[in-house]
């Protein structure tokens, strides 16, 4: 199906796992996609590839004016761009803590301030965040980046609230553990990299890691102007890890 066909989608962090996952799908259904990350080296096969700093508003707002001036207009802001975090709530420095809100969290109030005015003058406005299941699932030693995704659930809520008479759709997609560069840092990092992979496989109950490309699925469905009545949605796509036991 290409029923992105005539719309412009900004990816942020869409250098790499999700994001370039994401910027594959939606050109696959026929949008045009521009790729904003801090790392200029990859595009994910973009049509655009512009350097971005999420956590510097400047650079936000030129790399939004940028794609908007390139392709005139944006219709879709997939709000992807994150950091991770590791250690219980004592682990943690202020200036960490500071540093994953910046990013996780502000970054993507920065983006979609920055879009709406173009958002809101497309047919078809819409924002994907990308959340994870530790926003409603405790996990052990995420209690920063728990925190930092928490507050993306909130965010997607009240944003799809006051976005609604713009026309703007806001929803977010809510991974588990993912096969993603960052988790594989995480894992290569381990005293045991065997064995901490066949942990987080046995967390999930389907028994694997959820994959980029599957996560791109759900960011599409709910950026699709087919999901025209979807809004204020977290989706979960985590193995079951929320509701399965």
């Amino acid at each position: 199906m290409r029923e992105f066909d005539g719309l412009v989608a900004a990816v942020t962090g869409g250098a790499s796992g999700i994001g370039a996952a994401t910027v594959t799908g939606l050109r696959e259904r026929g949008a045009t996609v521009a790729s904003t990350d801090v790392s200029a080296q990859a595009d994910g096969g973009a049509d655009l590839a512009v350097p971005c700093d999420v956590t510097d508003d400047a650079s936000v707002r030129d790399a939004v004016a940028m794609v908007a001036d390139r392709f005139g207009r944006l219709d879709i802001l997939v709000n992807n761009a994150g950091i991770g975090a590791v250690g219980d709530v004592a682990a943690n420095s202020d200036d960490e803590w500071h540093r994953v809100f910046d990013v996780n969290v502000v970054g993507m109030a920065r983006m979609s301030r920055a879009a709406l005015p173009y958002l809101a003058s497309s047919p078809h406005g819409s924002i994907v965040n990308t959340c994870s299941i530790v926003a409603v699932v405790g996990v052990r030693q995420r209690a920063l980046y728990s925190a930092s995704k928490g507050a993306v659930a909130a965010l997607t809520l009240a944003m799809a609230a006051d976005c609604i008479d713009q026309g703007i759709r806001v929803n977010a997609v809510v991974p588990g553990t993912a096969d993603t560069p960052w988790v594989g840092r995480l894992l290569e990092a381990a005293d045991d990299p065997d064995a901490a992979a066949a942990a987080l496989r046995a967390r999930q109950p389907m028994g694997r890691l959820v994959t980029a490309a599957e996560i791109a699925h759900a960011i599409a469905y709910l950026a699709s102007p087919l999901s025209a009545s979807t809004t204020g949605t977290l989706l979960g796509v985590d193995g079951g890890m929320t509701g399965v036991r």
